[in-house]
């Protein structure tokens, strides 16, 4: 069936907070708000952190493009329909399954979007990371799979390549899914994972992992997980007989769409402090910058991807792109800090993989 669209892209409309620069200003207190809050890497400090730095290089993430069939009213990426320009070529892919082949303490490659499986090099690219001996991770976010007859096929494609699928899924109701991500998500999402269970993801011994994501519909922290992954589990097998393996929680991030429903909504300093006293030493030596890397769809290196989508390129001269790249320098870089990053150390921590402690 048809989603229709709750929301457009902040470039489309014109938002200021397209801007990545407004955004940091925001953040820090300089522009449209009146607050300030303590500087995320002073915190650091005063927990025994002068610094935050890498640990060696495991999972190799890169954003194929910003191209979406949805436009999600909280997508921190900006995706949409309209992103037809800001996709990865097949160069650009070339150069990081190089890096990728090269660097053996890269296990995990982690696709992300938009929709990745929208990008035209996508299934060449899954095929030769398979080829190359690494794991591939796909975040798919489940409505493309019924788009149109192109991706119908998804499902034995994924399971063909044992891809790691992490599907975005708001909530076990259709109401809270569709008032996030569209009205008509729900009922292609539940299809989409019923077709997957169909070759077998999420069934015991298959091999084919499916884990689901949640993240709050507000301005509030998740649940934890070992509370909220049994209700799913119960909600999607009673219901709709679907089956999958984990529940990831993951903390909205207060940067992009996600940040402009923060000050239309005037939470933004309500939901800045609750991040802020939620504050856990605890996940700081699991962070997923310290052994991530982040590749944007035009051959920039980020920390993460929320980095990423706020501009802060990696803090290594001469190494912020892929022509450049340098596995030396960047073992020794000091990872890029701001505001945002209270988001992925409140409470039990959040990184792309949900939970950090």
């Amino acid at each position: 069936m048809g989603i229709k669209q709750k929301s457009k892209s902040l470039s489309v409309v014109g938002n200021e907070l397209a801007d990545s620069f407004i955004q940091l200003e925001v953040l820090n207190g300089k522009k449209m708000v009146d607050v300030k809050f303590p500087s995320f890497a002073g915190k650091l400090k005063e927990n025994g952190f002068p610094t935050l730095e890498p640990s060696p290089l495991e999972i190799f993430q890169l954003n194929i493009g910003k191209l979406c069939n949805q436009t999600c009213a909280h997508c921190h990426v900006d995706a949409g329909p309209d992103k037809k320009v800001e996709n990865m070529d097949k160069a650009t892919l070339d150069k990081c399954l190089e890096i990728i082949k090269s660097i053996d303490t890269i296990h995990t490659v982690d696709i992300t979007g938009g929709a990745p499986e929208m990008n035209a090099h996508f299934r060449w690219f899954v095929e030769e990371c398979v080829a190359a001996g690494k794991k591939v991770m796909n975040r798919c976010n489940l409505t493309i799979i019924e788009a149109n007859k192109k991706y119908a096929d998804l499902p034995e494609f994924f399971a063909k390549n044992k891809v790691h699928v992490v599907s975005s899924l708001p909530y076990f109701s259709k109401k809270r899914t569709d008032s996030q991500r569209g009205d008509g998500v729900f009922e292609d999402s539940i299809s989409a994972l019923q077709k997957l269970n169909a070759v077998g993801y999420g069934k015991a011994g298959s091999g084919l992992q499916l884990d689901l994501v949640y993240n709050p519909s507000g301005a509030f922290l998740p649940d934890r997980q070992e509370v909220l992954e049994p209700e799913f589990k119960r909600q999607l097998k009673r219901k709709y007989e679907v089956i999958f393996n984990n529940l990831f929680c993951i903390t909205n991030m207060p940067i992009s769409r996600f940040l402009d429903y923060l000050l239309q909504s005037e939470n933004y300093a309500s939901y800045m402090e609750e991040l802020v006293n939620a504050f856990n030493p605890g996940t700081i030596m699991g962070l997923m910058c310290r052994n991530t890397i982040s590749v944007s769809w035009d051959g920039f290196l980020y920390d993460c991807d929320f980095n990423q989508m706020l501009d802060l390129k990696v803090a290594t001269n001469g190494s912020q792109h892929l022509s450049t790249f340098d596995i030396e320098k960047l073992k020794n870089r000091k990872i890029v800090l701001n505001q945002h990053c209270y988001g992925c150390t409140a409470g039990a921590g959040s990184s792309c993989g949900g939970e950090i402690n």
